[in-house]
């Protein structure tokens, strides 16, 4: 994230109006919601987690066990359960 001096991106009515509330301090201005990506996606996290998460519902209906699969992925059997079943209920 870059950050930008308010005098030189901003017209000067909006830069006074906004040194009526806040001077010399950092201020953080989101993007609008239709800009701004949901989690994970530009990082490549979300895309990784559903990868894995379809593998080990692919082993588990292989007939692996939840035991296997925790040990396996470094989770916990609940957390191995809850993919399991999220993925039987899509499809």
């Amino acid at each position: 994230m870059n950050y930008k001096n308010g005098g030189d991106v901003l017209p000067p009515n909006l830069l006074r109006e906004l040194q009526k509330y806040i001077q010399g301090e950092l201020i953080y201005i989101p993007k609008e919601n239709k800009e701004r990506a949901s989690w994970g996606e530009q990082s490549g996290t979300k895309k990784f987690l559903q990868d894995r998460n379809y593998e080990i519902f692919s082993l588990y209906k292989q007939g692996y066990c939840f035991k296997d699969l925790a040990d396996k992925y470094c989770l916990s059997v609940d957390s191995i359960k809850k993919i399991t079943i999220k993925f039987k209920k899509s499809f």
